[in-house]
């Protein structure tokens, strides 16, 4: 598989191989049918190949595509890693196959996202506030409280759901928590965003898997310019 063009056939042949392998390794976190993340994939799937054909990167095609830029380049990495794993002893091939191609599709998504972004707050405030989540050992969670999607989370909150953090971003936290589970949830958020104090409860979340996980919990919230977050610190109590 030394060529890039069969390389790329390669792909194009096992994308769908590819793509289960990913989402078995994502789990709940897999993204779902339609969403603008599978357009994504869909958009890099493509200019992969026409990459390796020509033994070129150009600029990707990314017109009219809204979406979360760390979820969004999770995925790639995640379907990357997938085709790796499909590859077997042509795994390195593919990987140094895809670098390039990867990067570039990385700068091409950041790039859109800055021309859309507007109103952001200051990036070294954001990295202050990255750095400080990334240092607390327990598990941390940022959802939004009218969406109930992850907004952000910290690296024991990843190893904790057995999910890479980026993969988190924009999934309904409901995925990471048992069904039986839901509605004490919510009743706790619902709880503290109409302005009661922090609250401490234990709870149930799931792995990726499905898999339970016992934890205590400490909700809080912070509202910002244009939406409030329940805060999240679990800690396993088993």
């Amino acid at each position: 598989m030394a060529e890039s063009a069969e390389i790329a056939a390669w792909l194009i042949a096992k994308r769908l191989t590819i793509t289960q392998v990913m989402e078995e390794q994502l789990g709940t976190a897999a993204p779902a049918p339609g969403s603008a993340e599978v357009e994504a994939l869909r958009r890099f799937r493509s200019y992969a190949a026409v990459s390796l054909r020509r033994r070129q990167t150009r600029q990707p095609a990314l017109d009219g595509l809204r979406v979360n830029e760390r979820r969004a380049l999770a995925l790639v990495d995640a379907w990357s890693d997938a085709a790796a794993r499909v590859a077997g002893p042509h795994a390195r091939e593919i990987t140094q196959a895809l670098q390039p191609i990867v990067a570039s599709y990385r700068n091409a998504v950041r790039t859109l996202n800055r021309g859309q972004r507007s109103g952001a707050a200051p990036r070294a405030g954001r990295r202050a506030v990255s750095a400080a989540i990334d240092r607390i050992s327990d598990a941390f969670l940022a959802i939004d409280a009218d969406s109930g999607r992850i907004v952000d989370a910290n690296p024991a909150a990843a190893a904790l759901l057995g999910v890479a953090r980026d993969a988190l971003i924009d999934v309904e936290a409901n995925q990471f928590i048992p069904v039986d589970s839901q509605s004490g949830w919510w009743t706790q958020f619902d709880a503290v965003t109409e302005g009661s104090d922090p609250r401490r409860f234990c709870a149930r979340l799931a792995d990726k898997a499905g898999a339970p996980i016992a934890v205590d919990c400490t909700l809080t919230t912070l509202a910002t310019r244009s939406r409030t977050l329940a805060l999240v610190v679990a800690r396993p109590t088993a």
